[in-house]
């Protein structure tokens, strides 16, 4: 595993191994993202360059330490999760960690810490972890993983050096998929559902969404402000809880943007399977509309992230897409 086998976070490489590079590595770094968009590879690969006895900013990927890494067998790095039958990360977890990291290495240049997931420390375990972070013994280095660095405490966060992961674009889950094993069709069908996570991406179930897939794009084509039945029809059937909603929205975003994509002229779409389907919803519109759509499609997610309730929302969203869409 080397930096070039991470996707989608080009400044983010080129800021570490510029560090690498220089010996400027921070002692405690917080890597926030949604999990399965890189941030624990990026992780992994950071110890493995930093370990690697054949480069100075990357990761051979043959050398024994990289081998070791690769297989989660070096002795220098611990992995600190919540233990199976717990929610949360103990601060009798913390110390034993402390305690480690007091130790010599032993093959390694330093010690390394992976917290993952670092919210779901209790306030106890973060606390004792100040002191550690702001001086990690013998060198060591710290790495938290987190979906949302603001759900730390803001003294946790103040002593690492923070580092935003945005999600994975479509095209970036889609090459994932592939490269993995996973045919085109099925990677062309599950990455735009994704939310920019590969592995909310391999967690999607292939013949359920293929025909939600159907059942959203057969209603938008309904939709007609003539027709207001149509649009409250839409809204109930595909309406659901939160988590459901905002899937149905991530698949409206994924057709729009192809059809804006398709409008401004080029070719080169992610629902490459609903081509046809895709090019109905570029050409019933103009393009301006279709960027308003778009627009109002990310609102209406926003809205309902923040607990709007999801069938308002999409009523109100369907009523906007159906205006002037026949």
């Amino acid at each position: 595993m080397s930096f070039a086998d991470i996707l989608g976070h080009d400044r983010i490489i080129e800021v570490l191994r510029r560090s690498l590079r220089c010996g400027k590595t921070a002692h405690s770094y917080l890597f926030e993202g949604v999990p399965g968009c890189g941030r624990k590879k990026t992780a992994l690969t950071l110890v493995q360059a930093l370990f690697c006895t054949t480069l100075a900013d990357d990761a051979c990927g043959t050398c024994p330490s990289c081998r070791k890494i690769e297989s989660g067998n070096h002795p220098d790095i611990h992995q600190i999760a919540p233990l199976p039958d717990k929610r949360d990360i103990s601060i009798e977890q913390l110390r034993e960690m402390q305690h480690i990291l007091s130790l010599r290495p032993y093959e390694a240049p330093r010690k390394i810490c992976i917290i993952d997931p670092a919210e779901r420390m209790s306030v106890s375990a973060a606390n004792s972890l100040l002191k550690t972070l702001e001086e990690p013994p013998g060198n060591a280095l710290i790495i938290l993983l987190t979906e949302n660095a603001g759900m730390l405490l803001s003294t946790v966060r103040s002593r690492c050096q923070l580092v935003r992961f945005a999600p994975l674009s479509p095209e970036h889950v889609l090459s994932l998929l592939e490269r993995s094993g996973m045919s085109p069709d099925a990677a062309a069908l599950i990455a735009p559902m994704s939310g920019g996570s590969l592995q909310r991406a391999q967690e999607l179930d292939n013949e359920a969404l293929a025909a939600r897939r159907e059942t959203v794009l057969s209603r938008v084509d309904q939709l007609d402000i003539r027709h207001i039945a149509s649009v409250f029809d839409a809204s109930e059937e595909l309406s659901g809880n939160r988590d459901a909603t905002l899937e149905l929205l991530d698949m409206l975003l994924s057709f729009f943007r192809d059809a804006v994509h398709l409008g401004a002229g080029s070719g080169d779409i992610v629902n490459r399977s609903l081509r046809t389907a895709i090019e109905s919803i570029a050409t019933r519109r103009s393009f301006p509309r279709n960027l308003e759509l778009l627009e109002r499609i990310y609102e209406t997610r926003r809205d309902v992230q923040r607990n709007a309730n999801p069938k308002l929302a999409l009523d109100h969203l369907f009523m906007t897409m159906a205006e002037g869409s026949k």
